[in-house]
């Protein structure tokens, strides 16, 4: 039985956000039948950052003390923002341009928004899966960590709305970029924000190389990096960007380019 066919179907007079639901849910319903390739598929790279960097390089004695607990907040923010951003960029990417599966979607009784606000929703419940869990697999990798019980709510919080920012500017790049131009995009656009996201450092301690410093406050995964930091290292070492300004950050993240990418999105749906 297919996952459409476990749906109930709505008329022409269903509310807008019951088919929305619908829609959700159908999304939801096939990561559950593929969740251990969707798991293999995102944990992979995360996993190698931690064993390698956390792991390896600290029992080399590379690393100084305390990198483990810098490191595992900021790889758990790139699992939820990247994540978020390739599963909203590249299903968008395909069916724009090979298997035209969004054209059913686009027949759906609500606006064209709310196609493109399902497709930034269902991308960001895929990234807050992915960080939750990255942070039992990062407890049993690395040494050391230990994070306060109280910071449950704040940091299901933080990942939530770093998860939408991942998502929004995955839709952003999913209605911009053509199918022949993936690779280009995983080269210019991918690598550079996995590495300016001060995943792997804290964002103050960029001081002594500005131009980098002033690179990274660009990017999004950045403000979720070190909002991390902010609620689970709170005796402040190291400094992080208050937790205020990485909310507002996101937030207007998530404004900007959930504009734009709906923009896009109804360029694209309308050619």
């Amino acid at each position: 039985m297919s996952a459409t066919a476990t749906l109930p179907q709505t008329g022409k007079g269903g509310s807008a956000a019951r088919t929305f639901a619908f829609i959700l849910w159908r999304d939801v319903f096939v990561t559950g039948r593929e969740l251990i390739p969707f798991l293999a598929q995102v944990l992979v790279e995360p996993f190698f950052i931690l064993f390698v960097f956390g792991k390896v390089l600290s029992g080399l004695g590379y690393t100084g003390h305390g990198f483990q607990q810098v490191l595992l907040p900021g790889v758990v923010a790139l699992s939820s923002f990247l994540v978020a951003l390739q599963n909203t960029a590249f299903p968008l990417i395909v069916d724009f341009s090979f298997t035209k599966e969004i054209e059913d979607r686009l027949l759906s009784p609500i606006p064209l928004a709310l196609v493109a606000v399902e497709k930034v929703v269902f991308g960001a419940i895929r990234g807050l899966v992915a960080a939750a869990v990255m942070i039992p697999l990062g407890f049993l990798v690395l040494d050391g960590v230990h994070w306060p019980a109280s910071s449950v709510l704040p940091v299901a919080g933080v990942l939530a709305l770093g998860s939408l920012a991942g998502a929004t500017v995955g839709l952003t790049i999913g209605t911009a970029v053509e199918s022949r131009h993936i690779s280009i995009m995983i080269a210019v656009v991918l690598t550079p924000l996995m590495f300016t996201g001060a995943t792997q450092f804290p964002w103050y301690g960029l001081s002594s190389v500005r131009p980098f410093q002033v690179i990274c406050a660009l990017n999004p995964l950045t403000y979720v990096s070190e909002a991390m930091r902010a609620v689970l290292l709170p005796h402040g070492e190291p400094r992080s960007i208050p937790l205020g300004v990485d909310l507002a950050a996101l937030a207007a993240a998530c404004v900007l380019f959930g504009l734009l990418g709906i923009r896009g999105f109804r360029r694209r749906a309308l050619d």
